[in-house]
């Protein structure tokens, strides 16, 4: 099987050949402006121009938990914008992280990444400002990602 391969630097810039989708948690309420998605909008505009136009009309579209959007910023670079973060803050000590979604959304990455035939590559997703814990991604990335044979690759900013 597979292994997450872990990386210094920054998942803003992958360090792979070929198609990458570069994925991260986005919250379910519209906000876009602190955490990772502020490294994304130095590099690219149109990831929080489409997250912005895609929460605006939510009522026509499938905006809510598990949702993903996939958007293209380089010949060769895709981000994907996922709903897995309910709200913005912890509320009676639950963190805004939703686990299900990140499984629901993972499994439709997986189909845009064997689509496109890509590797995928994050920060540690859900453990910044969606309050989740680590080895509970970890296990949700092997369980779907790497079971699809798909390569992945976690970087940790220094």
């Amino acid at each position: 099987m597979k292994k997450i391969t872990y990386l210094e630097g920054d998942a803003t810039t992958p360090k792979t050949k070929g198609n990458k989708i570069i994925v991260h948690i986005c919250n379910d309420v519209g906000g876009w402006g602190k955490g990772f998605v502020l490294a994304i909008s130095n590099k690219w505009k149109a990831p929080e121009k489409s997250y912005r136009e895609w929460y605006k009309n939510r009522l026509q579209n499938d905006f809510s938990l598990g949702a993903i959007q996939i958007v293209k910023v380089d010949e060769d670079v895709f981000i994907g914008n996922m709903i897995a973060q309910q709200g913005l803050k912890s509320k009676n000590n639950i963190a805004p992280i939703r686990y299900e979604a990140v499984k629901e959304c993972l499994r439709k990455i997986a189909v845009q990444a064997n689509n496109l035939e890509a590797s995928i590559h994050m920060p540690r997703i859900g453990c910044g400002l969606a309050g989740g814990k680590w080895e509970e991604i970890e296990f949700i990335i092997s369980e779907i990602l790497l079971n699809e044979k798909l390569d992945v690759f976690v970087y940790d900013f220094k």
